[in-house]
């Protein structure tokens, strides 16, 4: 299993950026996709999660309302749309598969990329 994220950069505060998550080695379709953060020196956490079928998204309350996932199932990908972006929303972001629930927590994802850097300057 393969899940490989990119389009992170560098973008200036306000700015916009759209991450993706190209999953193989899986039946995607059976997965909720879920993206964390994890910022220089904190801990990993949760920013948002798509279920299966697309239907139900729960969103990290510091990015509820900038920030939609989204995914593709055709095409084997996930998105993270980010708009209005915030120096802190610097971080390394992962997507992360999951057989299960799709939930908030890191600890139930099966599957994880390895991380694409988002750094937003002041």
């Amino acid at each position: 299993v393969q899940l490989q994220a990119s389009g992170g950069g560098l973008v200036q505060a306000g700015g916009s950026l759209r991450l993706s998550c190209a999953a193989s080695g899986l039946t995607f379709g059976n997965y909720n996709m879920g993206w964390f953060r994890q910022a220089s020196g904190q801990e990993r956490e949760f920013v948002a999660a798509i279920s299966w079928s697309g239907r139900s998204t729960i969103y990290a309350d510091s990015v509820k309302g900038r920030f939609t996932v989204s995914r593709d199932n055709a095409k084997n990908a996930a998105y993270l749309q980010m708009i209005s972006l915030k120096p802190e929303d610097t971080a390394v972001y992962y997507c992360a598969a999951d057989v299960n629930s799709g939930s908030r927590y890191s600890y139930e994802y099966d599957y994880w990329g390895q991380g694409t850097l988002v750094t937003v300057s002041s």
